[in-house]
């Protein structure tokens, strides 16, 4: 065998070549089973034959599933010198598939023998087995359903047996029929059969995997014979023969040769040939008269025709339906009623012009089709035959008559006769009017035309429309004849397009006159207006404008107005509108800025539609010198008003702790004593005299104003003397003796003249002691920092031995320094109301 592959465990390429000849009976395959069921297992072995020992040792054997290798097979070396691989495939799920033994040896692949799988289901018993005993081909026909696909090739047997009884004894055998490949059917020729003895029979599926039979059918041939079908044919009309009546149909027909010798029985089916009618049927027609006809049809209508026969008082098959045949049903005479209406022109004293109308209305379904319609004059002696006045197919006809002929008669006709005659008897208008006349339009293709009836109620009404003026083409005016005289109104829907003004004429009609005409004028859909009214400009001012526009005369078939829309825009392309009512001819402008452009535009809206008038483009007038000058004086007051206002909520805030200007007096034109606030009685408090020699040099004097804080852990407690210190707290900072020895180690320092400060605060808003705060120096701090002065004191002071503060007393040997400062002028200057010891100052 010649095979083409490739497998590659290990990235090279075997290619499977040609078997040489020395390896042609090297090895062969055997399987377990050829064709088993789908999803079975299979199992295979390839020997390798002794005279395959020249190969060497560096080959094995190789499995090929197509279109897959499989390298996994178990090896074993037989006693009589063969080698065996065998190979398992535990589910084949192939319907047919090549198994192939390969050997593998250097870089090739050689097939050394292949075996064909099958795989597939054992058959199913066949079903819906039927019989025909066709005459034609004098044999018994048998089909079947032969079941699902069992991917094997299966064949079918048509068996079967000849009996006497009802098939439970074999009596005969019948030879077998077999259908050609791909058939569902077989014939068993006459000659094997007997046809009223009864026979067995049944279908037989065999493939590889099983056999399956049908159930079995015991029939005997002639119970089972299919006839042909028969041939139609018109029944053509003799002279001994009466014609047919309206609505019927005439035929024949012919049964299949064959089987004159079988009574049989018929059936006929028939349907109109237009038309979406179904098929009717007429059963149990006598085989023996091959003649029918078949009435209660249309009349002058095409049917479609055909029919069917079986055995009679035997078993047998309905044939197939003949061909068709197609016939039409003769014409009825019209059966109509005749609706009519004229008009009347007098031509001279002699002669009248009469125009006739009329409306066949069918009063059968069948009533028979309308060829034409005769109109002729009754002569007065009511003998001879009647002129004819008009033979037309129109709905109308115009004719003359001699001023004293007061009647004539209407005709329809067709080939099977006339209907009965209508007098048409031209009334006079004797009878009483109607009431009041009126109209609406529903929608753009209908008119309700009402009208309140008479009294006593008319028998009926004739209503006339058309176009107002008539139309060019000269087509008649469309009406309709009322036969309920009680009624108040009627839809009318012919021949009405929107945009049309229509002439309507409702005529009442009594038993022997009619009433005068009415006549009313509508649209069946009103147009818009074909221009808005003209917008004209009457006062105008600062900040409005008053317009006024005059209503436009009401145009025939045009729909009233229902409202207007003003819009007018600024030069800033701001729009404004506002809907007024249809009865408003004036409308103000307000709220416009003065010396403004504006553009203004007038809409005016019916029910139809919407159309836009004239424009306007308005300017305001513009403010005068003196409203200018009060707007801008009341401009300038309002800015006033608000600085002042700010300025002062800004001033008498309580949180403000600085002023942006502090108020430094001039030391060349004011006095200390001037410069300090006045103090209320009571922060009246005492200082100590400036000539007590315990009073330390003054050196510097600053005025401080605080808000007030929460006490500090390291604020003193004590209380006393707070009665009289001033709500503007004053800070002195005072210089110490450096002669007298600090209780606190002191920062060494290359300055020698280096003094400690100290700054005492109060607050301003209410009684307590101040604070006792360092300054920001580079001086030592002071000495016996606690407890802290009171708040009228600024001296220094020292804790005695029972917790009593004493004032440091200078030593005797500075009294040549502090002298001098005495004469101070700022000290010179000094005036505190209420201060002792200053007398002398």
């Amino acid at each position: 065998m010649v095979g083409l592959g490739a497998w590659s465990p290990v990235g090279a390429a075997l290619i499977i070549l040609l078997l040489p000849r020395s390896l042609e009976q090297c090895g062969h395959i055997l399987l377990s089973a050829p064709i088993v069921r789908l999803g079975d297992q299979v199992t295979a072995s390839c020997i390798i034959n002794q005279n395959c020992s020249h190969l060497g040792t560096e080959w094995r054997i190789v499995w090929k599933l197509e279109p897959e290798l499989h390298p996994r097979e178990r090896q074993q070396r037989l006693p009589n010198g063969t080698l065996q691989s065998t190979i398992t495939l535990p589910h084949l799920n192939h319907s047919r598939v090549l198994l192939s033994c390969c050997l593998h040896w250097g870089n090739s692949l050689q097939i050394l023998d292949q075996a064909e799988l099958q795989a597939g289901y054992p058959p199913t018993a066949p079903h819906n087995l039927s019989c025909l005993m066709n005459l034609t081909t004098n044999s018994l026909i048998c089909q079947w359903e032969p079941g699902p696909n069992t991917h094997l090739s299966t064949s079918f047997t048509l068996k079967s047996f000849k009996s006497q009884d009802k098939c439970q004894t074999q009596k005969d055998s019948i030879p077998d029929c077999v259908p050609e490949d791909g058939q569902r059917c077989c014939s068993i020729p006459r000659k094997h059969l007997q046809l009223y003895q009864n026979m067995s029979i049944w279908v037989q599926a065999r493939n590889a995997l099983g056999t399956s039979i049908s159930p079995k059918l015991c029939l005997a041939p002639m119970d089972v014979v299919k006839l042909e079908p028969p041939t139609l044919w018109a029944l053509e009309p003799s002279p001994a023969m009466a014609p047919p009546q309206p609505g019927c149909l005439r035929l024949r027909w012919e049964t299949w040769k064959p089987s004159l010798y079988i009574e049989q029985k018929c059936e006929l089916r028939h349907q109109p040939r237009l038309g979406e009618a179904g098929w009717d049927l007429v059963s149990a027609l006598p085989a023996r008269t091959p003649q029918y006809e078949l009435c209660g049809l249309l009349p002058s209508t095409a049917y479609t025709l055909q029919m069917r026969c079986t055995r009679w008082r035997l078993p047998g098959h309905w044939s197939e339906w003949s061909p068709s045949l197609e016939l039409t049903t003769t014409q009825r005479a019209p059966i109509v009623r005749l609706d009519t209406w004229w008009r009347q022109r007098q031509l001279d004293p002699q002669t009248v012009a009469v125009q006739l109308f009329w409306k066949p209305i069918a009063l059968e379904e069948d009533s028979g089709q309308i060829q034409g319609y005769l109109v002729s004059r009754r002569p007065s002696d009511q003998a001879g035959a009647e002129p004819t006045l008009c033979d037309t197919m129109e709905l109308n006809c115009t004719f003359q008559l001699p001023s004293e002929t007061r009647e004539v008669v209407l005709k329809a006709y067709n080939t099977a006769g006339t209907s009965h005659p209508t007098p048409v008897v031209f009334l006079e208008s004797r009878g009483p009017p109607l009431g009041r006349l009126h109209t609406t339009a529903r929608d753009p293709h209908s008119l309700w035309v009402g009208w309140e009836p008479p009294s006593p109620p008319p028998q009926g009404y004739v209503i006339e429309w058309g176009l107002s003026p008539p139309s060019p083409s000269g087509s008649p005016m469309a009406w309709r004849m009322e036969h309920n005289g009680s009624i108040a109104g009627t839809l009318l829907q012919e021949n009405i397009r929107p945009f049309q003004l229509y002439e309507i004429t409702v005529t009442p009609l009594y038993q022997d006159t009619k009433g005068p005409s009415q006549h009313i004028y509508a649209y069946s859909q009103e147009m818009a207006p074909s221009h808005g009214p003209e917008l004209h400009l009457r006062h105008i001012g600062k900040t409005w404008a008053q317009l006024e526009w005059m209503p436009e005369a009401p145009e025939l078939g045009k729909s009233p107005l229902t409202h207007y829309t003003i819009f007018w825009t600024n030069t800033q392309d701001q729009s404004f509108s506002t809907v007024l009512n249809a009865s408003t001819y004036s409308f103000v402008l307000r709220g416009l800025e003065p010396s403004s452009l504006y553009h203004v535009h007038l809409t005016a809206a019916s029910q139809a539609w919407a159309t836009n008038s004239t424009s306007l483009t308005l300017m305001t007038l513009a403010l005068e010198e003196s409203e200018l000058h009060i707007l801008l004086g009341l401009f300038g007051l309002l800015v006033l008003l608000i600085c002042l206002c700010g300025a002062t909520q800004f001033c008498c805030r309580p949180s403000r702790k600085y002023s942006f200007w502090p108020s430094v007096p001039d030391p060349a034109r004011s006095s200390l004593g001037s410069w300090v606030p006045t103090i209320t009685a009571e922060d009246i408090f005492q200082l100590p005299s400036l000539r007590d020699p315990g009073m330390p040099p003054i050196t510097k004097i600053t005025v401080l104003e605080e808000e007030e804080k929460k006490p500090r852990p390291w604020e003193s407690n004590d209380s006393s003397g707070t009665g009289s210190l001033s709500t503007l707290v004053q800070a002195y900072v005072l210089q110490g003796d450096p002669r007298v020895p600090s209780t606190q180690p002191q920062p060494q320092s290359g300055n020698s003249d280096q003094v400690l400060y100290v700054q005492v605060l109060g607050s301003p808003t209410g009684p307590g002691p101040g604070q006792y705060l360092r300054c920001d120096s580079t001086q030592p701090l002071l000495e016996g920092l606690t407890p802290s002065p009171k708040s009228y004191e600024n001296l220094w002071f020292q804790t005695s031995p029972l917790g009593i503060p004493e004032p440091l007393a200078p030593h005797p040997e500075d009294d040549s320094i502090f002298e001098p400062l005495l004469d101070f002028p700022l000290l010179q200057g000094l005036r505190v109301s209420g201060a002792e010891g200053l007398g002398g100052f």
